[in-house]
């Protein structure tokens, strides 16, 4: 009898069992949102269903990355750039970067053979990105990205293609900018990058290794960030980086770095890495500078470089001992320029700059970035500390003349005299023989300030201390420089190809 109850007792629990996984199974599938399948085993009396939920994203308040990226991909193209077989000197960039692998600018999927010694029969080909600015079609992207193409070709997100021109380039912040012939292109509009914290998410726009438009999410690392690969081979090189660990690799040079509300914060230009690949940091420069030189190239064709005039050191706990300062902050004033705007405004060696227009500046990049964004003429206000006690200077910013007037583009070929000689442009023929880029050949020594160097008729200057020249008005540019660091050694070659070196102002 018991052995009846409690088979009786099993068949129950059965049946219930079963009554709950089917009544169960028909929530789940009348559920809305709920989609239900239904499968058969090996055994027909044996069924499952897989219930799917709704999987819409959410995201805390400040970081919804979706909006930025559905807001910015449409504005951030690939740029394709071609370039023509002749033989050329290596560019200083890649020689560099070769020299010291930890920085690399990160060029497209083959735009490096174009910078290793000669190009490859038939010519180059590159690769990056670039971002619309303006519904017109004015694309900004890094110089390094477009430096000497014959062609530039720009592929939209929507794949719609376009030859681009030209508008103008700044290597000293390695910034260009081109423009394709389309209107109402959708773009992005400049975030302010002073309001920039340490932290903060962004995103890199960009096409990397000829990929579409991919974006990747990072914080913001650093800021003021100063590298070296722009200041070792360009004449007044600019380095302000905004530093960031979103992932970035070759193709993204000349994309964007955007916040989360979709504005652009950075244009991005290179990374820090041992393979040539994203190993942890990158670095954009800063929409305050991009958007500086972006109004410049359009207005004038050349930007206009405001300086102060003061030579500087970072103060340190080393420094704050040798010369007795009581502060660690600010930077250090070595020296004035001669006539240059910090001594119009009677600052001094000694003295300690502590801000610009009360933006705190503690590293010379920082100083950098502050000045650069205004141009000959402009007045700022200079905090310093003298003595330990604090003061305003009001400084008018002037060029590398020390002027205030507004500098004119100057044709590559266009000659310049200076100190009695003349300076001309190098004939392309003759730059393919001598395997160089550039430069400026000199005449008329005999009467000039020149004879005493035992530099000869015929001379080609093609570097000046650390400075590429590739045009006569670097001759002027770069030795006005010089007369503030005791001389400068000259570099060049004789047209029959003998090299040369003459120290020009140093004993």
């Amino acid at each position: 009898m018991q052995a009846k109850n409690m088979m009786l007792g099993l068949l129950t629990s059965a049946v219930l069992g079963g009554g709950v996984a089917v009544g169960g199974y028909k929530l789940l599938e009348a559920e809305p949102g709920n989609v239900a399948q239904s499968t058969v085993a090996s055994d027909p009396q044996v069924r499952y269903t897989s219930a799917m939920r709704s999987s819409a994203y959410a995201a805390p308040e400040g970081l919804n990355f979706v909006a930025a990226a559905a807001a910015t991909t449409p504005a951030v193209v690939h740029v394709m750039t071609e370039y023509k077989a002749e033989p050329r000197q290596r560019s200083d960039r890649m020689e560099r970067i070769q020299m010291d692998p930890l920085f690399r600018q990160f060029f497209g999927d083959q735009m490096e053979d174009q910078f290793h010694g000669q190009q490859p029969q038939g010519g180059g080909e590159g690769s990056g990105s670039g971002v619309i600015i303006a519904a017109n079609g004015y694309i900004v992207t890094n110089n390094h990205v477009i430096d000497k193409a014959s062609k530039i070709t720009v592929v939209l997100d929507d794949k719609r293609k376009y030859e681009a021109e030209l508008v103008g380039t700044d290597p000293s912040t390695d910034i260009a900018v081109i423009k394709v012939k389309a209107d109402n292109l959708p773009f992005i509009k400049y975030g302010n990058s002073d309001d920039v914290k340490v932290g903060q998410w962004v995103l890199a726009v960009g096409n990397p290794f000829s990929l579409n438009t991919t974006v990747t999410a990072g914080i913001v690392s650093a800021k003021g960030r100063s590298i070296g690969i722009l200041s070792r081979g360009q004449e007044m090189g600019i380095e302000s980086f905004i530093q960031t660990d979103a992932v970035v690799n070759p193709g993204n040079s000349g994309g964007a770095l955007v916040n989360t509300n979709g504005d652009l914060i950075g244009i991005n230009s290179a990374i820090s890495s041992h393979t040539g690949s994203f190993e942890g940091y990158a670095f954009a420069v800063p929409s305050s500078i991009v958007s500086k030189v972006v109004d410049d190239l359009l207005k004038y064709k050349v930007v206009q470089r405001a300086l102060l005039g003061v030579r500087i050191q970072e103060v340190d706990a080393r420094l704050a001992s040798e010369k007795k300062l009581n502060t660690l902050n600010g930077v250090y004033v070595q020296g004035l320029t001669a006539g240059s705007a910090g001594a119009a405004a009677g600052l001094k060696t000694g003295d300690i700059i502590t801000d610009i227009n009360g933006i705190a500046v503690n590293t010379s990049s920082q100083l950098q970035e502050q000045v650069s964004r205004f141009r000959p003429g402009d007045k700022i206000k200079v905090g310093y500390l003298r003595g330990g006690d604090k003061e305003v200077a009001t400084a008018t910013l002037f060029n590398a003349s020390n002027t205030t007037s507004v500098v004119k583009e100057m044709p590559a070929s266009a000659s310049v005299t200076y100190e009695g000689a003349k300076f001309g442009p190098v004939p392309a023929r003759l730059q393919n023989e001598l395997g160089i880029d550039g430069g400026a050949q000199i005449t008329g020594v005999k009467g000039s300030n020149f004879k005493e160097t035992g530099m000869a008729e015929g001379f080609i200057i093609t570097r000046i201390d650390k400075n590429p020249v590739r045009k006569p008005a670097d001759i002027q540019n770069f030795l006005e420089q010089a007369k503030d660091n005791s001389g400068a050694l000259v570099e060049g070659v004789y047209p029959d190809g003998r090299k040369a070196y003459y120290p020009i102002g140093r004993e």
